[in-house]
């Protein structure tokens, strides 16, 4: 399985629009961070999780071709205000699955409506095929898929076991029921926004904390602000086995 970091940004990505921070003033290309998604890829099959602003770029940067569908973890704007710009892989495929909980497709069908509509529907709009998931596993492709609960603050939102391989983002707690879930990984991906408390995002030292706690074999951090620091400087600080993601970071699981 091939994973690609298409970004590893918080909501506004770095640099931030019109900040003079030293992070965003960065010319360091690993400090330049698009909103965090990723792209996982195993025999002839390619699933983006995410879908935020920056989807297009992101998809010409990584030469991605095709894609068999979106998986979302939750409906903030930085996760799925790219969907507009599925429309080449609709006129190619036709309709594109995504997969996420009932509120999220909700949610996109009021945010999205043009593209949801069914009757006089615009011609040139995204065609989307729905598939509502829930805590139970999934198969996409030749792949069983597990899904993670966790808390974004105070909303619930999902995470995503691909085998050994977890994607975790946007965290703040786990239950210890989904942790249970989470045994036994050999690779980790889970947010790490900043330094000082945040009331929905895991920071650095309770992500730390946690990695300890559910011992991957590697963990690589992501959903980054400015506000950590600088990418070099970071890494330099974090115990072994722990990485900094970086966008266009491939992994190889």
């Amino acid at each position: 399985m091939k994973v690609t970091f298409l970004g590893t940004g918080t909501s506004q990505g770095i640099p931030v629009i019109g900040s003079t921070h030293p992070v965003c003033l960065s010319s360091n290309k690993k400090d330049k961070r698009l909103r965090v998604s990723i792209l996982v890829e195993w025999e002839d099959f390619t699933f983006v999780v995410d879908c935020g602003p920056d989807f297009r770029y992101q998809m010409l940067r990584a030469n991605v071709s095709k894609i068999d569908g979106i998986l979302f973890t939750h409906d903030h704007a930085d996760h799925v205000a790219g969907l507009d710009d599925i429309r080449p892989f609709c006129f190619q495929m036709g309709e594109v699955p995504i997969y996420a909980q009932e509120r999220v497709l909700d949610v996109l069908t009021q945010r999205f409506g043009y593209i949801f509509e069914t009757e006089n529907k615009y011609p040139g709009a995204p065609s989307i095929e729905k598939n509502t998931i829930d805590l139970n596993p999934f198969t996409l492709g030749t792949m069983n898929v597990i899904p993670i609960e966790l808390m974004h603050g105070k909303l619930p939102i999902f995470g995503y076991r691909f085998n050994d391989f977890a994607y975790l983002t946007d965290v703040k707690t786990i239950s210890s029921k989904e942790k249970e879930k989470l045994k036994n990984l050999k690779v980790l991906v889970i947010n790490a926004l900043q330094i000082r408390p945040h009331y929905t995002h895991l920071t650095l030292e309770e992500a730390l904390e946690l990695i300890v706690e559910l011992n991957p074999g590697r963990t690589y951090l992501t959903h980054i602000s400015h506000k950590l620091g600088f990418h070099d400087e970071v890494e330099k600080m974090l115990p072994p086995n722990v990485y900094l993601a970086y966008d266009e970071l491939v992994l190889n699981i």
